[in-house]
């Protein structure tokens, strides 16, 4: 079909915004438009496509089958344009300005410096300066707000899921263990440890807002149990570890956190039947385009394609 039948991207804007809201006025303030621009633009839209796309009616504006079908096509074709105008936008950008990523602890420590690592290396063998970077590890709360505020470029969480308004991509499935110190009780439990047993035991946890904590909560709430207050709150996994190493008590963390200390005979795991303890670790980011945008795009593809410890 001649491109000339194909609607402008303000045109199939304005549309979107109609179908959307159901109303031409409505639509027409959503894009900044006068309710007779709009009224006259889709009319013209209808004119060039050949075929009408609105009901209209007092009670306002509904698609016709053509109008649902041209819409689902706008939609995915202003989703490109906006990947376009950002890597444009990427391609004007001043290099020297840093790559900002927020990252949950337990990304932050144990997979993003190497992916840091992989794209200075990339950057050097094109003997191009490396992208600067201020990493920000924090809880997975703190990552989405740091992107929802415009203070981070790309971000790495440990949730069970990712709020409306953000992007995201799959990275791995993370699992989270029972940890203890060699000496306790529960190593020596002739019967399984239970759900209840857990959520009945006050734990050496992570803050509010962290995945680790978050995804735990989630599993004994699936199983009708709510856990009793922490022994105590810290703030990293790292000190999380060194707590339960100390023998302060017992403790949830993701695996890769405890991995060196289990095959040392530092840490012992505690098997809990019943409890799915499983998670996905994903990279988020904010806007319309399907990848993250500039510079972070090639940090993702990095962690997408080494992912793996």
């Amino acid at each position: 079909m001649p491109l000339d039948r194909v609607p402008d991207l303000t045109s199939l804007r304005l549309l979107v915004a109609v179908v959307e809201t159901g109303s031409i006025g409505r639509g027409a303030r959503k894009v900044g438009m006068t309710q007779q621009a709009a009224s006259d633009r889709l009319r013209a839209v209808e004119s060039q496509v050949g075929v009408a796309l609105l009901h209209r009616s007092r009670q306002g504006s509904r698609p016709t089958e053509a109008g649902t079908l041209l819409t689902g096509w706008a939609t995915r074709l202003l989703e490109v344009a906006e990947e376009v105008a950002e890597g444009i936008g990427t391609l004007r950008a001043d290099r020297t300005s840093p790559l900002r990523v927020a990252s949950s602890m337990t990304v932050a420590e144990h997979l993003v410096p190497r992916w840091l690592l992989v794209l200075r290396q990339r950057s050097e063998a094109g003997r191009a300066a490396p992208q600067p970077v201020e990493l920000l590890a924090t809880n997975s709360v703190r990552v989405l707000a740091a992107l929802a505020d415009g203070a981070a470029d790309l971000g790495f969480v440990e949730g069970p899921d990712v709020p409306r308004g953000f992007r995201s991509r799959e990275l791995l499935e993370d699992h989270l263990v029972v940890v203890v110190a060699p000496g306790h009780p529960w190593t020596r439990r002739r019967r399984p440890v239970g759900p209840a047993d857990l959520a009945a035991t006050p734990l050496v946890s992570r803050e509010q807002g962290s995945g680790t904590r978050d995804v735990l909560e989630r599993a004994l709430a699936a199983a009708g149990l709510v856990p009793v207050p922490p022994a105590v709150e810290l703030t990293t996994a790292t000190s999380v570890r060194e707590a339960v190493r100390a023998g302060t008590g017992v403790a949830v963390l993701s695996r890769l956190a405890v991995a060196d200390d289990l095959d040392a005979g530092r840490l012992r795991t505690v098997v809990v039947e019943g409890l799915d303890l499983g998670r996905t670790l994903r990279a988020v980011w904010t806007g319309a385009a399907r990848m993250a945008p500039g510079p972070a795009r090639e940090l993702l593809g990095i962690a997408a394609g080494t992912a793996h410890p």
